[in-house]
């Protein structure tokens, strides 16, 4: 980490951001009921010996609201495709013409949207301990830098103090993603 304070604030304020990304990015792979290519095209294949995402190798597209159509560009990686779906968490079950791969997205039950909630609650769980590590590697190295005359002691208290308040804004955002999708998976 850097020790100029301006330098600290914007890289943790970029580490922080990557961190709610990946959230976002999580919480699209997560199941809603509705079709959408985010909830298969992270899915890594086995693809001429190497794993290769689903979405480097396929077009994936919702046609209807409860329907996913994959069309592989090269049709002999259908067998692969449908293979790693079936590995996959996602509790889709691909049918084949040879050719293209239908997915259909069932209706969630109650079990299976509370299961989600909870998957989700976890993620943003994990998501919030990686703003707090972020947070206190910041106020270690703002502290460094106060102990190696840097700083100030008010220059710290401020570092200190506008640290915090990052990972409130921050924790604030990631609240709010996990709220909207609660909703999302709880809307029948």
């Amino acid at each position: 980490m850097q020790l100029d304070p301006e330098n600290l604030l914007d890289s943790l304020e970029e580490h922080m951001m990557k961190t709610e990304d990946a959230l976002k990015n999580s919480f699209a792979a997560i199941r809603t009921g509705k079709a959408s290519p985010a909830l298969v095209e992270g899915i890594t294949v086995e693809y001429y010996g190497t794993q290769t995402r689903l979405r480097d190798i396929a077009g994936i597209t919702a046609p209807e609201p409860r329907l996913l159509v994959i069309q592989p560009w090269d049709a002999s990686a259908v067998s692969a495709i449908e293979k790693a779906i079936l590995a996959s968490n996602v509790g889709i079950t691909p049918m084949s013409d040879g050719r293209t791969l239908k997915l259909p997205i069932p209706e969630l039950s109650q079990d299976r949207r509370a299961a989600l909630v909870k998957q989700a609650k976890s993620e943003v769980e994990d998501a919030k301990v990686a703003l707090r590590n972020i947070r206190r590697e910041g106020n270690d190295a703002a502290k460094k830098a106060q102990k190696d005359g840097l700083l100030t002691e008010d220059e710290h208290k401020k570092m200190l103090e506008d640290i915090q308040k990052l990972t409130d804004r921050y924790i604030a955002g990631l609240d709010k993603e996990f709220s909207a999708k609660e909703k999302e998976l709880m809307t029948v």
